[in-house]
């Protein structure tokens, strides 16, 4: 999609969904002005984090050569790739959309898509710092059975997702 283009459908769905808030908070003033509080709360946080994450995006596409990425999280990787993806999504803290300008990041710099799909998935729902607290609070059985199930499904999660990703729509008159 060429830029222009692109941007303009931004702004169309920044205006639409600014209709669409407006118009529910008519509807369901009580609701709509709690959504209103949330979303300033969401949007300050964004405003710190955001510059932060975009400096750490600059520094990693100067720093990290697409070597690299293709060498241990390429399409040739395998299943290293895949047990490196989950180390790496376990490892930070902080919400998920952090995660997405870099999975961006690394699909440009020629990842495999079951591997950023794992690094989704594991920064989703596999965070080691955040293991220390719930083993604390929700106990040993617990916190290994939720931990458990995210670890052993992320990796067959990002090979369907791949699958599906890549499958091709076959050409008229093609079987």
């Amino acid at each position: 999609m060429p830029r222009r283009r692109k941007l303009r459908w931004d702004f169309l769905s920044l205006g639409l969904s600014a209709i669409a808030f407006a118009a529910l908070g008519l509807l369901y003033p009580a609701q709509g002005s709690k959504a209103l509080r949330v979303s300033w709360e969401y949007f300050q946080e964004l405003v710190f984090v955001l510059p932060a994450v975009m400096v750490l995006m600059g520094l990693f596409a100067v720093w990290v050569r697409r070597e690299t990425v293709v060498k241990y999280l390429g399409e040739e990787s395998g299943l290293a790739g895949l047990l490196l993806s989950v180390l790496l999504g376990t490892l930070p803290t902080g919400p998920l959309y952090v995660a997405f300008p870099l999975a961006a990041m690394l699909l440009q710099k020629g990842a495999r898509v079951a591997n950023v799909t794992v690094f989704l998935c594991a920064w989703a729902c596999i965070k080691l710092p955040m293991e220390l607290v719930e083993f604390q609070f929700l106990g040993w059985k617990f916190a290994l059975l939720r931990l458990g199930l995210p670890v052993v499904l992320v990796m067959p999660m990002g090979l369907a997702a791949e699958a599906i990703y890549h499958r091709r729509k076959p050409v008229t008159g093609e079987r």
